[in-house]
Formats: structure tokens, C-alpha cells, sequence
């Protein structure tokens, strides 16, 4: 389900974990510009946006997100971590030119992202129940 990532800010290398009540994530603006946002929300973190820090792809499909004035962005990761069945986590480049999608949620003035998630392929299926929805650079 995407539980960490790994991405570099200038020559530092930095390494966010979802349950870091402080986790942010950095997106790739329309402008090349990047720009930081909270990972979802806690439990114990004050808000009215969803207590999570993913959002399944066929639930925005659905429109379950709409609410939410929810918003495709791109969030730009070298690596990004998941947890197996057993709970061992493994770590997974995000190849040049690619990126994890988001899903930036509004409420009033709340903003957050949250990570887009589908059904693994084949390769992972035996793994993982959710993984990241990997997206072009194009757009």
C-alpha cells in the first residue's frame, strides 16, 4: 500500500513514512515546480478529510472522492515501499519519466494527498493487496 518513499530535495536523500504524522509528499506542478502536501490524515489528526493515507482507484471511479474536490496530481519519488503479506517491507524503484498518482483532497481550507492504489499485476499479486498506480510523464 505504498508505506514509505524515498526522494531526493537538492542532494539530500530524504525518507517519509506514512504513519510520521508530519509525512509529506512532493508533487510535480504544471510548471515543473514541486511543491509539499500532507500524506493523508491520522487518526488523531485533527480535519474532516478521509483518515487515510490512499485512495483506491475504482473508489474515485465510483465517485466516492467527489466530495472532496478531488484532483489528479503526480507525485515524483525515486522509491516507494511496500509491505508483503508477512509485513516485510520491500522497496521498488519508480522508473525515469514516471511517477506515483495522487489524489489531492480539499475541504475547505484542508488540503491532502493521498496515494492512488489498484490491484497488483500478476507479479506482485501473491505479495501485495495494493499497490501504487504508476503513471507517465505525460499530461
Amino acid at each position: 500500500m505504498c508505506g514509505g518513499v524515498i526522494y531526493k530535495v537538492q542532494e539530500h536523500t530524504q525518507t517519509v513514512y506514512f504513519p510520521n504524522p508530519y509525512a509529506q509528499l512532493p508533487l510535480l506542478h504544471k510548471d515543473g515546480s514541486i511543491g509539499y502536501y500532507p500524506w493523508g490524515r491520522r487518526e488523531k489528526q485533527p480535519g474532516q478529510l478521509p483518515v487515510t493515507g490512499w485512495a483506491r482507484h475504482d473508489s474515485i471511479k465510483a465517485g466516492k472522492w467527489d466530495r472532496y474536490f478531488p484532483i489528479p496530481v503526480k507525485i515524483v519519488v525515486d522509491e516507494f515501499m511496500e509491505k508483503d503479506r508477512a509485513k516485510k517491507s520491500h522497496w521498488y524503484q519508480v522508473k525515469q519519466g514516471t511517477f506515483i498518482q495522487g489524489l489531492m483532497a480539499r475541504y475547505q481550507d484542508e488540503i491532502r494527498v493521498y496515494v492512488v492504489t489498484v490491484k497488483p499485476d500478476l507479479e506482485h499479486l501473491k505479495f501485495h493487496h495494493r499497490w501504487p498506480r504508476i503513471v507517465g510523464g505525460e499530461g
